[in-house]
């Protein structure tokens, strides 16, 4: 019966985002490149990361799992979007653009059988830098 519930809300999400009409996330996620992932406003101690596509923020407790995003609502301003990963994981994450390079994510839902439950904000700080060989 368990395997049987991600299969049923994974069919929901898809279905809710087809009678959405396919809303889509603000384009301050748009594209890769640096950004500083801090669990406080202000930005402190963020820690770099390289990402070839932003959208993984709105999934970022399961950004090393195949996963399958739905955003339901989405403007410019705020999305909300829901996952569902293979091998179990899910969640739902609420985008806030605070400015065109800085975002706010609160994110919760199940990761390896455990509830989870955090405020990201994340800050765009250019293209990943180069690696000279």
């Amino acid at each position: 019966m368990t395997r049987f519930v991600p299969a049923v809300r994974a069919f929901a999400l898809l279905v809710a985002a087809a009678v959405l009409g396919g809303a889509s996330l603000p384009t301050a996620l748009a594209g890769g490149g640096e950004w500083s992932i801090s669990t406080n406003a202000t930005g402190m101690n963020g820690a770099k990361h390289c990402l070839a596509d932003a959208a993984i923020l709105t999934q970022w407790e399961h950004r090393r799992a195949q996963c399958t995003r739905v955003v339901l609502s989405g403007t410019q301003e705020r999305a909300d979007v829901q996952y569902t990963c293979t091998g179990g994981g899910f969640g739902n994450s609420k985008v806030q653009v605070l400015t065109p390079r800085s975002v706010r994510i609160q994110t919760q839902g199940i990761a390896n059988g455990l509830p989870f439950g955090y405020t990201i904000h994340a800050r765009k700080l250019g293209p990943c830098p180069v690696v000279k060989r």
